[in-house]
């Protein structure tokens, strides 16, 4: 396994920046930041003005996953399912394509997450596609999302975040 991001202050690491449910109207809040070496991704979730969603991504760096198989996290969450979700130079009608894979957390409970690259799907702003395909050598952001349809806070803090 190989650690690509392990938020210990490497200035090559990419910032995180939160993108929220505000774009479309909504009134969730969310953020990340990076303490004592981990990444936390914190907030608030709200179901108002047809929103529900709160993000935090990293652009700004090119992975080439061709060789890898899986994507691995060390993860502490809140009981709540989670998105990891990444994206390419994919585009449909020139608006960028995410492919994700949702995981669950427990608890108050430190976990290691698999998520196979064979298992991203597609969406365009949340909604399924049938494509394009997913093209591990040219992987431009990766995130991390909540959008279970479930009102309050939530909490999921990334130890590490690595490929096999």
């Amino acid at each position: 396994m190989r650690r690509m991001m392990q938020f210990a202050g490497d200035p090559t690491e990419p910032a995180w920046v939160a993108v929220n449910d505000g774009v479309m109207g909504g009134l969730s809040i969310g953020s990340a930041a990076v303490v004592d070496g981990q990444l936390h991704f914190s907030g608030m979730l709200s179901l108002a003005n047809n929103g529900g969603f709160s993000s935090v991504r990293a652009r700004g760096a090119c992975y080439d996953l061709g060789q890898a198989i899986e994507m691995v996290l060390r993860v502490c969450g809140d009981g709540r399912d989670y998105q990891l979700r990444l994206a390419t130079d994919a585009s449909v009608d020139g608006k960028p394509v995410s492919y994700g894979a949702t995981f669950s957390t427990q608890a108050g409970q430190w976990q290691i997450v698999h998520v196979g690259l064979d298992t991203l799907t597609p969406s365009l702003r949340g909604t399924p596609l049938g494509g394009p395909p997913f093209e591990p050598s040219s992987v431009r952001e990766i995130g991390l999302l909540i959008a279970d349809r479930r009102e309050g806070p939530f909490r999921l803090a990334v130890d590490w975040i690595g490929v096999e």
